[in-house]
Formats: structure tokens, sequence, C-alpha cells
């Protein structure tokens, strides 16, 4: 005989052993008692759960067999009491696993944003609290409880109550994290983050500070260049995590490139093979070396990953400076590029003065690849 119950079924085949009933009296029962405040059990699945537990033999009807269905008395049969005391021995020494659905949706929560996040939480709060009172209710109007029943009404409060607790404590933090200032680079610097795509503009880049990853040749089919991304990456979360800890937290930025090769027309002409790369994420001016030390310690806790042996922080000045927004697939930069190496820079009587500089403003993997949006910089000096 299959020896697993289902909390449902425990909980009906321990209402039978108890009294023999038919389904109204242990829909009236369980109402009483608020079985429901700790178990899943609806009115519907009474009969289903008899049925299964009559076809498993646990069950039997005691009752006239004729007339409604929801008349018929059922009480345990031998067979039911013995299972019914094995699954209430394990249930009492096993603790349960812990599968709230709300840790999925705290796990998934950084898909929005924290203001969203404290309004969930502010709800549950409200429905926990109203929940408690409810569940207080029900067992005042029982008094005075035998043991048993006083333990279930305990432990469902103290659960409750801790939930409530939770829910309060987790609210305050993204309430004061919603309060906090938030450094985004894309909203201090429009000026080197949101050219225009119309036509190229001229900066002076003053020197910032990034995380960075080198290596060598076609990004598409490089394993050194996917690590060196998912290092950056893991560095500057836990980077964020650590100083919003502290009370200053920032937006990560987005992913750049430095790009060069001994002949820039391979830019042009898409060579990928032949490029060196500098990969980037750029550092609010209050993260310390030591910050970053700390953080790269931690990423690599997390994931084995070769490229955090040669993360460092790059402090960049790239000076007066030619850029323009590209719109559509990164393979179609080459005609652009050969707009401002063949024409702009020579027709205002400049030339190169450091590395070709990309900014990713989309995210390939979601982003349809004729809307993705990239910064073309090219650093310049007077011919």
């Amino acid at each position: 005989m299959e020896a697993a119950l289902t909390d449902a079924e425990l909980t009906v085949l321990g209402l039978l052993a108890e009294a023999p009933r038919h389904g109204y009296e242990l829909e009236r029962v369980i109402e009483e008692r608020g079985v429901r405040t700790w178990t899943a059990l609806g009115f519907s699945s009474i009969y289903y759960v008899i049925d299964r537990l009559a076809k498993r033999g646990l069950v039997a009807p005691e009752g006239p067999r004729g007339g409604a269905k929801s008349r018929v008395t059922y009480g345990a049969t031998p067979e039911g009491r013995d299972l019914l005391a094995a699954a209430t021995r394990a249930a009492l020494a096993e603790p349960a696993p812990v599968r709230a659905r709300v840790l999925v949706a705290m796990a998934n929560s950084p898909v929005l944003p924290d203001a969203e996040i404290a309004a969930g939480l502010a709800e549950r709060h409200a429905a926990l609290t109203q929940r408690l009172a409810e569940l207080r209710a029900t067992r005042a109007a029982q008094e005075p409880l035998p043991t048993p029943a006083r333990a279930v009404f305990d432990y469902s409060e103290a659960m409750l109550e801790a939930e409530i607790n939770w829910a309060a404590t987790t609210l305050t933090t993204y309430r004061q994290e919603t309060a906090m200032e938030k450094y985004d680079v894309k909203q201090a610097r429009k000026d080197l983050y949101a050219p225009k795509a119309k036509d190229f503009s001229r900066v002076d880049v003053p020197e910032l500070r990034y995380l960075a990853v080198d290596g060598h040749g076609d990004p598409n089919a490089s394993t050194a260049y996917t690590e060196a991304v998912e290092a950056l990456y893991g560095t500057a979360y836990a980077l964020k995590f650590a100083s919003k800890a502290e009370g200053r937290d920032f937006t990560v930025g987005p992913l750049e490139g430095l790009w060069r090769a001994a002949d820039p027309a391979s830019f042009v002409e898409r060579r990928k093979g032949e490029w060196d790369w500098t990969m980037l994420i750029s550092l609010p001016e209050w993260i310390t070396d030591a910050q970053v030390a700390a953080a790269v310690a931690k990423a690599a806790v997390k994931k084995n990953n070769p490229a955090l042996a040669g993360l460092r922080v790059l402090a960049l000045t790239e000076g007066p400076s030619v850029q323009i927004l590209h719109v559509g697939p990164y393979d179609d930069e080459g005609p652009v590029l050969a707009r401002l190496h063949n024409e702009y820079m020579p027709a205002n009587g400049l030339t190169f003065n450091g590395d070709h500089h990309e900014i990713y403003l989309g995210d390939p993997r979601r982003t349809d690849p004729a809307k993705l949006k990239t910064v073309l910089r090219q650093p310049v000096k007077p011919a």
C-alpha cells in the first residue's frame, strides 16, 4: 500500500478517525476549527479526498449508502488508523522544507523597481495581519481548547507573526532603499552616454574609472570574451550590493569596450579575429580599489572564472573625442565608422588618439538587433 499522504488527505483522515462524519459535518468542523488557516483544503475537494482515501481502503462508509453522496458517513478503517499514526509520527519529527512562493518572488524581484516591491510587501503585510486577526477570533470562539488544538493554533499564530515581522522588516528596508539616492552614470553624464544618432558630435571626456578585463579575438567566438563579461558583471553587482549596504547605491553601468587593431580598417571591414579589446564597466567615484578587491574575491567564491584574475581598475582619460549613437546590429557599424575615419576626421583635421570606444546601451539577448543602441566614440587630436 502506498504510504504517502498529502496534507489534505492526512487532515481528512484524522478527522474521520476522530469520529465518523459525512461531508457537511466535515465542512462544519473544518470551519469551526479554522483548519484552512494551516492547510489547503477547499469545500469542493473534501469529497475528492474522501474518494481517494476510500479507494486506498483507508476510510469506508459507515452510514446509509443511498441518497445524496454528501450525506454518506465515512469512518477510518484499521488500515487507515495505522497509516494515520505512522504519518503523524513522521510529520511530528520531520521539519518541512520552506517552499513559500514569496521566496520565489523575492529571488525574481530584481526585475521590478524597488517601489513596486515595497508596494507588494505592504499588501502582503496587510493581508497577513488580517489573517492573524481572523485566526485569533476563531480561536477565541472555541476556548477552552484541548492541548492538541491549542498547539495547532499556537503554531499557526507563531508562523503568521513571523511572516508579519519578516514582511515589516523587509518592507522597511525597501522603503529606505527607495528613498536612497541612486547614482546612475547614464543620467549623471548624459553628454557621454546619450549622443544624437543624426550626426557626429564632439565631447571632452574627463578621467573616469572602470572595471576592466583585457582580451583578444572575435567576441562572438571567444570563450575569454564571455568569461570577461561574466567577471565584470559579477564584480560590479558585488560592489553594488556592498555599497548599498553602506548607504550609497548605484545602478550598474552598461557594458563598454575599448577596441584596437594594428590596422584600423579591420573595424570597418569587421575582421574580428584581428581585434584586441578591453571590456569595461564604469565605477562610481567613491568606490575604492580595496572595495574592488573584496568584490572580486566574493565573485570568485560564487564561480571559478579565470578572467577574475586579470580584472583590474582602469583610470582612463580620453579627452577630445568624436561620438555618435548607432542604432542597429553591431555588424552594421562598418559604414558609420567608414564615414568617421574617412570623411569626418579628415575634413576636420583630426586623427586617432586612442582606442575605438563602444558603449552598449541594449541587451543583445533581449533586444531586436534592429533596435540595439551603441555609442561609438573615437578619441582624436589634430592631424
